[in-house]
């Protein structure tokens, strides 16, 4: 495919794309960050802390509209072929699961908030700390790729998602005994951080998906069904 003649004024594709990667990174920085502050407020109890996470959502989503409306003028102002229409089509996807990071980690300062209210400490698994240290190291991880464009790190991140799922069902085996053995606040306890032990899985598996697009962008395949098609 060749390129459409370009009118004299007209934004070179080049540049509009590296506005919006500048753009993502940041974005992925300020998720990260509420990911990070959401997990020190559930350790913590502190609500305050836990709120502040959730008042940044919206934010996020004006951030994530903002970026896919200017993926969408580079696309038609500049016409943009071979690897430039993939970048724009993988900075399309990864803006998505971002907000989406943000949006678990307000899920996990609720949660906090609601434990905070309990008359009980909760006795957190170690399998659901261990997930909580492993998953917002993997996204700096992988917001280090993107900005490299680094595709040996991004395969390492989608071949390591298979821990972060066995983290999540060790924390769920753990969580299931002490809801059963407990009252009713241990109890609710025990949902609430099956509920963090969740949004932190699909953290991860986001993470995966942004890696398979990183993949993508730099070898133009298709990665995330080829294991299914092997079987």
């Amino acid at each position: 495919m060749s390129a459409l003649p370009r009118h004299p004024g007209q934004p070179e594709p080049q540049a509009e794309i590296a506005s919006v990667k500048r753009r993502l990174i940041r974005q992925g920085t300020i998720a990260i960050g509420m990911l990070e502050a959401a997990i020190d407020a559930l350790w913590a109890l502190d609500a305050e802390v836990a709120q502040h996470v959730r008042e940044q959502d919206n934010a996020v989503d004006e951030e994530e509209v903002a970026i896919e409306e200017a993926c969408y003028r580079s696309l038609a102002l500049t016409h943009p072929v071979a690897r430039d229409f993939r970048v724009l089509a993988a900075i399309l996807k990864v803006n998505h699961d971002v907000e989406r990071v943000a949006d678990h980690a307000c899920s996990i300062a609720k949660s906090a908030i609601r434990l905070s209210k309990l008359s009980i400490v909760p006795r957190y698994p170690m399998s659901l700390r261990d997930l909580a240290e492993r998953v917002p190291a993997t996204c700096h991880t992988l917001l280090r790729a993107l900005m490299d464009e680094d595709i040996a790190i991004a395969r390492e991140i989608v071949a390591g998602d298979k821990l972060l799922d066995k983290l999540d069902t060790g924390a769920f085996t753990e969580l299931t005994e002490q809801i059963a053995g407990g009252n009713q606040d241990e109890a609710a306890a025990g949902l609430l951080m099956y509920r963090v032990g969740r949004d932190l899985e699909r953290v991860g598996d986001l993470m995966k998906n942004i890696a398979e697009d990183l993949v993508y962008l730099e070898t133009g395949q298709i990665v995330r069904h080829q294991k299914k098609k092997r079987k």
